[in-house]
């Protein structure tokens, strides 16, 4: 028989699901509107993924597999509907990929019946999770995510290993493994993107040299690497293309968030950029453009981040921190950046490809000196003082 307890949780579910989520009319910057409610959450979850909803062998209806957190998620637009591959983390701190879907992109998010089970071919892998969605030219969309393994090298059970897992699929429902991604001059990969064309008739990514799990060392900013085969992924070269700078929002690191939207002036990358703070390490997410005909040269890079954690946002699993691995572009022009706050649960941010270009071409660089950024201030003032006043 089902338990009562059962029904009650799954209305909680459907009235978050059917909830109408707004643009919040406090936050206003004219390149995007936030949305008040998340899109996702842990309570969003069905209740058959964490209950045995069998009465007889779960009388008080406890969680039998409890979930700690729905975040970092990649987007894409299929057939007239808006989709997520989100990472969900259980209580037992392993993540996991489930997709959800809605007609609208803002709201109306419901899982499908059972989370997305990869096939199981590294045996040494313990984790996986943000998975950056690419609709490559080739016909197949790709997965790539973050595959963690345990670092055996080092008596540490802490210590890590960070490799590029790659999967393919064409209907989010059966996916191919495929092998992960070799890089011959990084030790580890994270946050690693698929460019969704060809380039030189081969594959490109978007790679984040890592010396180890949580320091990028060497690694200077977000790398970009070709490879001939992406059924045996292998990169020779990476080059730097978004550099790490001092006394920035990228200081510490930065990687690569989205799939690159392709517009008229160049390719916009929503990125995530990290520094360090005496209370941790703050999550940041900003924004850059490439060359059309060579997506490694950077031609525009705003000064500052693009979004930050606001308000309840700033406060999670892991606080400070806003990342984002999906984005998708509508057909209407529209633009829905998923992002993350504190390693807690999914929000949405909409603009369009005007105001996005508008933002990436037109807004200052960062001159990298208060008295520079200062009268760089200045000279705005001056311009709309001298409005003003006619």
């Amino acid at each position: 028989m089902i338990h009562a307890k059962y029904f009650e949780e799954a209305k909680k579910v459907e009235a978050l699901i059917n909830r109408k989520n707004v643009v919040d009319d406090n936050f206003y910057n004219g390149i995007y509107d936030r949305y008040v409610y998340p899109v996702l959450t842990r309570e969003m979850i069905p209740p058959t993924w964490k209950y045995d909803i069998d009465e007889e062998t779960n009388p008080f209806f406890q969680e039998r597999l409890g979930i700690n957190a729905v975040f970092n998620s990649g987007a894409i637009y299929l057939n007239g509907k808006y989709y997520l591959v989100a990472r969900i983390e259980g209580n037992d701190r392993k993540s996991f990929f489930g997709v959800a879907e809605s007609d609208n992109g803002v709201d109306g998010f419901r899982f499908w019946d059972y989370p997305i089970l990869l096939p199981d071919t590294c045996p040494e892998e313990t984790n996986v999770y943000d998975m950056r969605l690419t609709q490559h030219e080739d016909g197949y969309i790709y997965g790539v995510f973050c595959s963690e393994s345990k670092d055996t090298s080092v008596n540490d059970l802490s210590a890590a290993v960070a490799a590029a897992g790659i999967v393919r699929t064409k209907d989010l429902k059966t996916w191919e493994r495929l092998p992960n991604l070799t890089t011959l001059r990084s030790p580890q990969q994270r946050n690693v993107v698929l460019h969704p064309e060809f380039v030189d008739g081969k594959y490109a990514f978007y790679t984040r040299p890592m010396d180890d799990f949580i320091e990028t060392g060497s690694g200077g900013g977000v790398g970009f690497g070709l490879c001939e085969d992406i059924t045996h992924a292998v990169i020779d070269e990476e080059k730097m293309t978004s550099l790490r700078k001092y006394h920035t929002i990228t200081e510490s690191k930065n990687g690569a968030g989205a799939v690159p939207i392709k517009t008229e002036r160049g390719w916009i990358h929503i990125a995530h950029g990290v520094r360090n703070t005496a209370a941790g390490l703050r999550y940041v997410i900003y924004a850059f453009a490439t060359d059309l005909q060579d997506p490694s040269k950077v031609i525009a890079e705003p000064s500052g981040l693009l979004i930050g954690p606001r308000g309840e946002e700033r406060v999670g699993d892991v606080s400070n921190v806003v990342f984002t691995n999906g984005a998708i572009c509508a057909p209407d022009g529209k633009i829905y950046i998923y992002y993350a706050s504190s390693d807690t649960r999914l929000h949405v941010a909409v603009t369009t490809t005007e105001k996005l270009i508008d933002y990436v071409f037109n807004t200052p660089t960062d001159p990298l000196r208060s008295v520079e950024c200062v009268a760089q201030r200045c000279d705005l003032i001056e311009k709309n003082l001298k409005l003003l006043a006619k």
